[in-house]
Protein backbone atom coordinates (compact mmCIF):
# COMPACT_ATOMS: atom_id res chain seq x y z
CA UNK A 1 0.00 0.00 0.00
CA UNK A 2 1.20 3.54 -0.88
CA UNK A 3 1.09 6.14 1.17
CA UNK A 4 0.35 9.54 -0.86
CA UNK A 5 2.00 12.11 1.51
CA UNK A 6 0.57 15.30 1.76
CA UNK A 7 0.20 18.27 -0.60
CA UNK A 8 1.92 21.34 0.62
CA UNK A 9 -1.86 23.29 0.31
CA UNK A 10 -2.88 20.20 3.15
CA UNK A 11 0.12 20.96 4.86
CA UNK A 12 -0.87 24.30 5.06
CA UNK A 13 -3.90 23.92 6.21
CA UNK A 14 -2.57 21.31 9.02
CA UNK A 15 -0.06 24.26 10.54
CA UNK A 16 -2.91 26.96 10.07
CA UNK A 17 -5.32 24.97 12.38
CA UNK A 18 -2.63 24.24 14.69
CA UNK A 19 -1.80 28.13 14.86
CA UNK A 20 -5.94 28.86 14.87
CA UNK A 21 -6.12 26.40 17.98
CA UNK A 22 -3.35 27.44 20.14
CA UNK A 23 -4.47 30.92 19.72
CA UNK A 24 -7.69 30.38 20.63
CA UNK A 25 -6.80 28.42 23.64
CA UNK A 26 -4.40 31.43 24.40
CA UNK A 27 -7.99 33.67 24.48
CA UNK A 28 -9.57 31.61 26.63
CA UNK A 29 -7.02 31.33 28.89
CA UNK A 30 -6.39 35.13 29.42
CA UNK A 31 -10.22 35.69 28.84
CA UNK A 32 -10.68 33.50 32.35
CA UNK A 33 -7.51 34.89 34.13
CA UNK A 34 -9.35 38.45 33.02
CA UNK A 35 -12.73 36.97 34.61
CA UNK A 36 -11.44 35.57 37.57
CA UNK A 37 -9.64 38.85 38.46
CA UNK A 38 -12.31 40.87 38.73
CA UNK A 39 -15.09 41.58 41.64
CA UNK A 40 -17.87 40.12 39.32
CA UNK A 41 -16.82 37.17 38.98
CA UNK A 42 -16.41 36.56 43.25
CA UNK A 43 -19.67 37.09 43.32
CA UNK A 44 -21.06 35.05 39.87
CA UNK A 45 -19.11 31.88 41.63
CA UNK A 46 -20.46 32.63 45.19
CA UNK A 47 -24.05 33.21 44.01
CA UNK A 48 -24.31 29.90 41.65
CA UNK A 49 -22.86 28.16 44.98
CA UNK A 50 -25.46 30.04 47.20
CA UNK A 51 -28.38 28.50 44.04
CA UNK A 52 -27.09 24.94 45.03
CA UNK A 53 -27.64 25.99 48.89
CA UNK A 54 -31.05 26.46 48.15
CA UNK A 55 -31.45 23.84 46.69
CA UNK A 56 -29.84 21.98 49.54
CA UNK A 57 -27.29 20.51 47.03
CA UNK A 58 -24.09 21.69 49.00
CA UNK A 59 -22.62 19.18 50.85
CA UNK A 60 -21.19 20.97 53.62
CA UNK A 61 -23.54 23.59 54.57
CA UNK A 62 -27.06 25.32 54.20
CA UNK A 63 -28.62 28.26 54.47
CA UNK A 64 -31.07 29.64 56.89
CA UNK A 65 -32.11 32.68 55.68
CA UNK A 66 -34.94 33.06 58.47
CA UNK A 67 -31.99 34.42 60.66
CA UNK A 68 -30.80 37.00 58.39
CA UNK A 69 -33.20 39.86 60.64
CA UNK A 70 -31.03 38.61 63.79
CA UNK A 71 -28.27 38.99 62.24
CA UNK A 72 -28.66 42.33 60.82
CA UNK A 73 -30.09 43.33 64.39
CA UNK A 74 -26.40 42.31 65.76
CA UNK A 75 -24.49 44.17 63.38
CA UNK A 76 -26.44 46.93 63.92
CA UNK A 77 -25.91 46.97 67.91
CA UNK A 78 -22.45 45.95 67.28
CA UNK A 79 -21.99 48.96 65.12
CA UNK A 80 -23.78 51.56 67.26
CA UNK A 81 -21.72 50.51 70.51
CA UNK A 82 -18.66 52.10 68.54
CA UNK A 83 -20.04 54.34 66.11
CA UNK A 84 -23.17 55.56 67.88
CA UNK A 85 -24.06 58.51 65.22
CA UNK A 86 -23.36 55.65 62.60
CA UNK A 87 -20.64 57.92 61.32
CA UNK A 88 -18.38 54.64 60.48
CA UNK A 89 -15.14 54.86 58.66
CA UNK A 90 -14.02 52.21 55.98
CA UNK A 91 -13.13 48.89 56.84
CA UNK A 92 -9.10 49.42 55.99
CA UNK A 93 -5.94 48.42 57.74
CA UNK A 94 -5.38 52.08 58.71
CA UNK A 95 -8.29 51.66 61.81
CA UNK A 96 -5.87 48.76 63.55
CA UNK A 97 -3.25 50.75 63.15
CA UNK A 98 -4.99 53.23 65.90
CA UNK A 99 -6.56 50.68 67.94
CA UNK A 100 -7.18 51.74 71.81
CA UNK A 101 -7.27 55.22 70.16
CA UNK A 102 -3.51 55.75 70.06
CA UNK A 103 -2.48 57.76 67.72
CA UNK A 104 0.35 55.62 66.35
CA UNK A 105 0.41 57.08 62.62
CA UNK A 106 1.30 60.51 63.72
CA UNK A 107 5.14 60.05 63.45
CA UNK A 108 4.97 58.95 60.10
CA UNK A 109 2.78 62.02 59.45
CA UNK A 110 4.59 64.54 61.10
CA UNK A 111 8.16 63.12 59.50
CA UNK A 112 6.36 63.67 55.90
CA UNK A 113 3.48 66.12 56.41
CA UNK A 114 5.65 68.58 54.41
CA UNK A 115 5.55 66.18 51.25
CA UNK A 116 2.60 65.07 50.86
CA UNK A 117 3.71 62.90 47.91
CA UNK A 118 6.15 61.24 50.19
CA UNK A 119 3.61 60.70 52.54
CA UNK A 120 1.25 58.72 50.01
CA UNK A 121 4.21 56.30 49.09
CA UNK A 122 4.45 55.37 52.46
CA UNK A 123 1.34 54.61 53.11
CA UNK A 124 0.90 52.70 50.01
CA UNK A 125 4.18 50.75 51.05
CA UNK A 126 3.33 50.74 54.46
CA UNK A 127 -0.32 49.16 53.65
CA UNK A 128 1.07 46.51 51.14
CA UNK A 129 3.59 44.78 54.01
CA UNK A 130 1.31 44.96 56.11
CA UNK A 131 -1.49 43.62 54.94
CA UNK A 132 0.49 40.97 53.80
CA UNK A 133 1.29 39.93 56.79
CA UNK A 134 -2.27 40.34 58.12
CA UNK A 135 -3.72 36.27 57.66
CA UNK A 136 -4.40 34.86 61.11
CA UNK A 137 -2.21 35.08 64.19
CA UNK A 138 -3.71 32.30 66.05
CA UNK A 139 -4.97 32.68 69.68
CA UNK A 140 -1.75 32.82 71.29
CA UNK A 141 0.39 35.35 69.65
CA UNK A 142 0.41 38.77 71.63
CA UNK A 143 2.49 41.71 70.59
CA UNK A 144 3.27 44.28 73.16
CA UNK A 145 3.25 47.67 72.62
CA UNK A 146 4.67 50.73 74.38
CA UNK A 147 3.82 54.14 72.17
CA UNK A 148 5.85 56.30 74.10
CA UNK A 149 7.96 56.16 77.01
CA UNK A 150 6.58 56.66 80.28
CA UNK A 151 2.94 55.89 79.26
CA UNK A 152 1.62 52.14 79.25
CA UNK A 153 1.86 49.70 77.53
CA UNK A 154 -0.83 47.92 75.44
CA UNK A 155 -1.29 43.95 75.08
CA UNK A 156 -2.52 43.54 71.46
CA UNK A 157 -3.08 40.20 69.70
CA UNK A 158 -4.98 39.30 66.03
CA UNK A 159 -5.20 41.62 63.25
CA UNK A 160 -4.67 44.70 65.27
CA UNK A 161 -1.33 42.89 66.92
CA UNK A 162 0.08 42.26 63.82
CA UNK A 163 -0.64 45.83 62.42
CA UNK A 164 0.87 47.62 65.25
CA UNK A 165 3.96 45.28 64.76
CA UNK A 166 3.91 45.55 61.02
CA UNK A 167 3.65 49.99 61.89
CA UNK A 168 6.71 49.45 64.20
CA UNK A 169 8.95 47.28 62.41
CA UNK A 170 8.01 50.31 59.00
CA UNK A 171 9.07 52.78 61.30
CA UNK A 172 12.50 50.99 62.54
CA UNK A 173 13.14 50.54 58.61
CA UNK A 174 13.24 46.53 58.89
CA UNK A 175 11.79 46.72 54.99
CA UNK A 176 13.90 49.34 53.84
CA UNK A 177 17.48 48.97 52.35
CA UNK A 178 18.26 52.39 53.19
CA UNK A 179 17.34 51.87 57.28
CA UNK A 180 19.50 55.03 58.31
CA UNK A 181 18.52 57.86 55.68
CA UNK A 182 15.28 56.60 54.37
CA UNK A 183 13.39 54.10 57.07
CA UNK A 184 10.02 54.99 55.74
CA UNK A 185 10.00 52.95 52.57
CA UNK A 186 9.66 48.80 51.74
CA UNK A 187 12.19 48.26 48.74
CA UNK A 188 12.91 45.11 46.60
CA UNK A 189 16.91 44.68 47.94
CA UNK A 190 15.76 44.47 52.24
CA UNK A 191 12.47 42.30 51.37
CA UNK A 192 15.03 39.46 49.78
CA UNK A 193 17.01 39.55 52.43
CA UNK A 194 15.14 39.68 55.06
CA UNK A 195 15.67 37.17 57.69
CA UNK A 196 13.59 35.04 60.05
CA UNK A 197 15.12 35.97 63.04
CA UNK A 198 14.59 39.48 62.19
CA UNK A 199 10.94 39.13 61.65
CA UNK A 200 10.42 36.65 63.87
CA UNK A 201 12.05 39.48 66.72
CA UNK A 202 10.01 42.29 65.35
CA UNK A 203 6.74 40.49 65.91
CA UNK A 204 7.68 39.77 69.53
CA UNK A 205 8.02 36.10 68.07
CA UNK A 206 9.24 33.13 70.96
CA UNK A 207 8.52 29.58 71.66
CA UNK A 208 5.99 30.86 74.62
CA UNK A 209 4.41 33.26 71.74
CA UNK A 210 4.04 31.55 68.87
CA UNK A 211 2.71 33.17 65.91
CA UNK A 212 0.97 30.67 62.98
CA UNK A 213 2.54 30.51 59.91
CA UNK A 214 5.64 33.06 60.01
CA UNK A 215 7.91 31.27 58.13
CA UNK A 216 4.70 31.78 55.47
CA UNK A 217 4.56 35.29 56.12
CA UNK A 218 8.69 35.59 55.59
CA UNK A 219 8.52 33.77 52.08
CA UNK A 220 5.80 35.97 50.73
CA UNK A 221 7.63 39.32 52.06
CA UNK A 222 10.48 37.60 50.02
CA UNK A 223 8.63 37.00 47.36
CA UNK A 224 7.38 40.30 47.10
CA UNK A 225 11.18 41.76 46.78
CA UNK A 226 11.70 39.79 43.97
CA UNK A 227 8.25 40.46 42.31
CA UNK A 228 9.23 44.08 43.10
CA UNK A 229 13.08 43.62 41.40
CA UNK A 230 11.58 41.32 38.01
CA UNK A 231 8.70 43.83 36.90
CA UNK A 232 10.87 47.27 36.71
CA UNK A 233 8.40 48.62 34.48
CA UNK A 234 6.12 48.63 37.47
CA UNK A 235 7.75 49.21 40.72
CA UNK A 236 10.85 50.98 38.77
CA UNK A 237 14.51 50.13 40.03
CA UNK A 238 15.79 52.84 42.39
CA UNK A 239 14.86 51.65 44.18
CA UNK A 240 12.11 49.52 43.10
CA UNK A 241 8.84 50.14 45.69
CA UNK A 242 5.23 49.10 45.67
CA UNK A 243 4.33 52.73 45.63
CA UNK A 244 5.98 53.53 42.57
CA UNK A 245 2.89 51.70 40.84
CA UNK A 246 1.25 55.33 41.17
CA UNK A 247 3.97 56.35 38.53
CA UNK A 248 3.06 53.38 36.38
CA UNK A 249 -0.55 53.47 36.67
CA UNK A 250 -0.64 57.44 35.82
CA UNK A 251 1.72 57.18 32.70
CA UNK A 252 -0.84 54.12 31.43
CA UNK A 253 -3.61 55.86 32.14
CA UNK A 254 -5.04 53.82 34.62
CA UNK A 255 -5.27 56.58 36.92
CA UNK A 256 -7.80 58.98 35.25
CA UNK A 257 -6.24 62.37 35.35
CA UNK A 258 -7.65 65.54 37.03
CA UNK A 259 -9.61 68.65 34.92
CA UNK A 260 -10.72 71.37 36.18
CA UNK A 261 -14.32 70.09 37.18
CA UNK A 262 -12.98 66.52 38.92
CA UNK A 263 -9.85 65.17 40.88
CA UNK A 264 -7.84 62.22 39.36
CA UNK A 265 -9.69 58.44 39.79
CA UNK A 266 -9.30 54.99 39.93
CA UNK A 267 -12.28 52.45 39.64
CA UNK A 268 -12.10 49.98 42.25
CA UNK A 269 -12.90 46.94 40.06
CA UNK A 270 -9.54 48.03 38.24
CA UNK A 271 -7.65 48.97 41.18
CA UNK A 272 -8.27 45.06 42.31
CA UNK A 273 -7.16 43.60 39.15
CA UNK A 274 -3.88 46.09 38.95
CA UNK A 275 -3.27 44.70 42.51
CA UNK A 276 -3.99 41.08 41.39
CA UNK A 277 -1.90 41.98 38.08
CA UNK A 278 0.72 43.40 40.01
CA UNK A 279 1.16 40.77 43.04
CA UNK A 280 0.01 37.68 41.71
CA UNK A 281 3.31 36.00 41.45
CA UNK A 282 3.89 35.83 45.38
CA UNK A 283 0.97 33.39 46.30
CA UNK A 284 2.61 29.85 46.99
CA UNK A 285 0.78 26.93 46.03
CA UNK A 286 -1.62 28.29 44.02
CA UNK A 287 -3.63 27.66 40.89
CA UNK A 288 -2.01 28.78 37.64
CA UNK A 289 -3.69 29.33 33.94
CA UNK A 290 -1.19 29.77 31.62
CA UNK A 291 1.46 30.01 33.89
CA UNK A 292 -0.10 32.93 35.47
CA UNK A 293 -1.21 32.39 39.19
CA UNK A 294 -4.60 33.04 40.22
CA UNK A 295 -3.69 33.45 44.14
CA UNK A 296 -7.04 33.69 46.31
CA UNK A 297 -8.78 30.96 44.01
CA UNK A 298 -9.67 27.99 44.38
CA UNK A 299 -11.65 24.83 42.65
CA UNK A 300 -15.48 23.42 43.91
CA UNK A 301 -16.65 20.23 42.51
CA UNK A 302 -20.05 21.37 42.31
CA UNK A 303 -19.39 23.83 39.52
CA UNK A 304 -19.01 21.77 36.33
CA UNK A 305 -15.78 22.11 34.14
CA UNK A 306 -17.49 23.22 30.70
CA UNK A 307 -14.53 25.95 29.70
CA UNK A 308 -11.50 27.19 31.58
CA UNK A 309 -11.68 27.76 35.36
CA UNK A 310 -15.61 27.48 35.09
CA UNK A 311 -15.12 25.30 38.38
CA UNK A 312 -13.15 28.19 39.99
CA UNK A 313 -14.37 30.09 42.89
CA UNK A 314 -12.14 33.44 43.38
CA UNK A 315 -11.97 35.38 46.53
CA UNK A 316 -8.89 38.01 46.71
CA UNK A 317 -9.74 38.03 50.22
CA UNK A 318 -5.86 39.96 51.29
CA UNK A 319 -5.86 41.45 47.71
CA UNK A 320 -9.43 43.37 48.50
CA UNK A 321 -8.46 44.06 51.92
CA UNK A 322 -5.67 45.49 50.05
CA UNK A 323 -7.80 47.62 47.76
CA UNK A 324 -9.55 48.95 50.44
CA UNK A 325 -6.74 49.82 52.19
CA UNK A 326 -5.22 51.60 49.20
CA UNK A 327 -8.00 53.89 49.42
CA UNK A 328 -7.22 56.60 52.10
CA UNK A 329 -3.04 56.61 50.86
CA UNK A 330 -4.50 57.49 47.15
CA UNK A 331 -6.91 60.19 48.23
CA UNK A 332 -3.31 62.21 50.33
CA UNK A 333 -2.03 61.76 46.60
CA UNK A 334 -4.99 62.89 45.14
CA UNK A 335 -6.69 59.86 43.57
CA UNK A 336 -10.31 59.17 44.16
CA UNK A 337 -11.38 55.60 44.03
CA UNK A 338 -14.84 55.00 42.28
CA UNK A 339 -17.21 52.38 42.00
CA UNK A 340 -16.37 50.93 45.67
CA UNK A 341 -19.62 48.47 46.36
CA UNK A 342 -18.09 46.71 43.34
CA UNK A 343 -15.65 45.06 45.46
CA UNK A 344 -17.27 42.16 47.78
CA UNK A 345 -17.15 41.37 51.15
CA UNK A 346 -13.99 39.70 52.45
CA UNK A 347 -14.45 36.41 52.92
CA UNK A 348 -12.58 35.77 56.13
CA UNK A 349 -13.04 33.53 59.55
CA UNK A 350 -14.87 36.85 61.58
CA UNK A 351 -17.53 37.19 58.59
CA UNK A 352 -17.64 33.86 58.33
CA UNK A 353 -17.45 33.02 61.84
CA UNK A 354 -20.59 35.29 62.04
CA UNK A 355 -22.74 33.67 59.97
CA UNK A 356 -22.29 30.62 61.31
CA UNK A 357 -22.55 31.63 65.01
CA UNK A 358 -25.70 33.42 64.13
CA UNK A 359 -27.22 30.70 62.31
CA UNK A 360 -27.64 31.76 59.25
CA UNK A 361 -25.00 29.31 57.84
CA UNK A 362 -26.05 25.89 58.67
CA UNK A 363 -23.34 22.83 58.78
CA UNK A 364 -24.60 19.70 57.34
CA UNK A 365 -22.22 17.36 59.41
CA UNK A 366 -20.17 17.51 62.51
CA UNK A 367 -17.04 17.40 60.81
CA UNK A 368 -17.57 20.62 59.21
CA UNK A 369 -16.90 22.48 63.25
CA UNK A 370 -15.12 19.11 64.40
CA UNK A 371 -12.02 18.56 62.20
CA UNK A 372 -9.18 21.47 60.78
CA UNK A 373 -9.15 22.38 57.06
CA UNK A 374 -7.18 23.88 54.73
CA UNK A 375 -7.99 26.84 52.14
CA UNK A 376 -8.13 24.19 49.42
CA UNK A 377 -11.39 21.91 51.13
CA UNK A 378 -14.73 22.16 49.96
CA UNK A 379 -16.02 23.25 53.97
CA UNK A 380 -14.06 26.19 53.40
CA UNK A 381 -14.75 26.88 49.96
CA UNK A 382 -18.17 26.47 50.22
CA UNK A 383 -18.22 28.98 54.30
CA UNK A 384 -16.20 31.55 52.16
CA UNK A 385 -18.40 31.69 49.46
CA UNK A 386 -21.75 31.34 50.98
CA UNK A 387 -20.43 34.34 53.45
CA UNK A 388 -19.71 36.59 50.13
CA UNK A 389 -23.17 36.44 49.30
CA UNK A 390 -24.47 36.53 52.96
CA UNK A 391 -22.39 40.01 53.34
CA UNK A 392 -24.58 41.45 50.43
CA UNK A 393 -28.13 39.99 51.85
CA UNK A 394 -26.91 41.18 55.57
CA UNK A 395 -25.75 44.92 54.65
CA UNK A 396 -29.21 45.16 52.32
CA UNK A 397 -31.15 44.25 55.87
CA UNK A 398 -28.92 46.92 58.19
CA UNK A 399 -29.36 49.41 55.85
CA UNK A 400 -33.09 48.47 55.93
CA UNK A 401 -33.56 49.19 59.57
CA UNK A 402 -31.34 52.14 59.33
CA UNK A 403 -33.40 53.95 56.55
CA UNK A 404 -29.87 54.54 54.74
CA UNK A 405 -28.94 54.19 51.36
CA UNK A 406 -25.85 52.23 49.62
CA UNK A 407 -24.46 55.52 49.07
CA UNK A 408 -24.80 56.45 52.83
CA UNK A 409 -23.68 52.92 54.21
CA UNK A 410 -22.01 51.38 51.65
CA UNK A 411 -20.43 47.60 51.79
CA UNK A 412 -16.67 49.32 53.08
CA UNK A 413 -18.82 50.45 55.97
CA UNK A 414 -20.92 47.43 57.01
CA UNK A 415 -18.06 45.44 57.46
CA UNK A 416 -16.42 48.29 59.50
CA UNK A 417 -19.03 48.69 61.16
CA UNK A 418 -19.93 45.99 61.12
CA UNK A 419 -19.81 42.54 60.39
CA UNK A 420 -16.33 41.72 60.89
CA UNK A 421 -16.65 43.62 64.67
CA UNK A 422 -19.54 40.95 65.18
CA UNK A 423 -17.95 38.09 63.84
CA UNK A 424 -15.18 39.23 66.70
CA UNK A 425 -17.91 39.74 69.41
CA UNK A 426 -19.95 37.18 69.05
CA UNK A 427 -16.89 34.64 68.84
CA UNK A 428 -15.88 35.48 72.24
CA UNK A 429 -19.23 35.39 73.85
CA UNK A 430 -19.36 31.73 72.60
CA UNK A 431 -15.72 30.48 73.03
CA UNK A 432 -13.35 31.25 75.59
CA UNK A 433 -10.28 31.72 72.97
CA UNK A 434 -12.48 33.87 70.94
CA UNK A 435 -11.66 31.05 67.63
CA UNK A 436 -13.73 31.10 64.88
CA UNK A 437 -16.73 28.30 64.92
CA UNK A 438 -14.59 26.32 61.83
CA UNK A 439 -10.86 25.57 62.71
CA UNK A 440 -8.48 26.64 59.39
CA UNK A 441 -4.82 25.85 58.68
CA UNK A 442 -3.49 28.17 57.88
CA UNK A 443 -0.17 28.70 56.47
CA UNK A 444 0.26 32.74 56.82
CA UNK A 445 -0.82 33.73 53.38
CA UNK A 446 -4.51 33.49 52.66
CA UNK A 447 -6.50 34.40 56.14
Amino acid sequence: MTLTPPSDAQLTDQITDQITDQFTDQLTDQSAIAYLQQPKAIRDRANQLFQLAQANQLEHFCCNLGQLDHVAAYVVETTQQAYPDFVVPFHSRWRHFEVGGVPRLAKLHQALSHTPAMLARAQIDLAIVSVLLDAGAGSQWRYVDTAKKGQPQQTLGRSEGLAVASLRAFEQGLFSSAATTSPYQVDAVKLQQLSLEALAKAFQVTDQNPLVGLRGRLALLQQLGKTLANQGDRFGQTPARPSNLLDYWTKKAIIQQATIKQQATIDAGTLLSEVLQSFGSIWPGRIAIAHTNLGDVWPHPSLPRTTTGSNLVPFHKLSQWLTYSLVEPLAIAGVHVTNLDALTGLAEYRNGGLCVDLGLLVPKHSAVTDQAHRPSSSVVVEWRALTIVMLDLIGDRVRQRLNLSPADLPLIKVLEGGTWAAGRRIAKQLRPTGAPPITLQSDGTVF
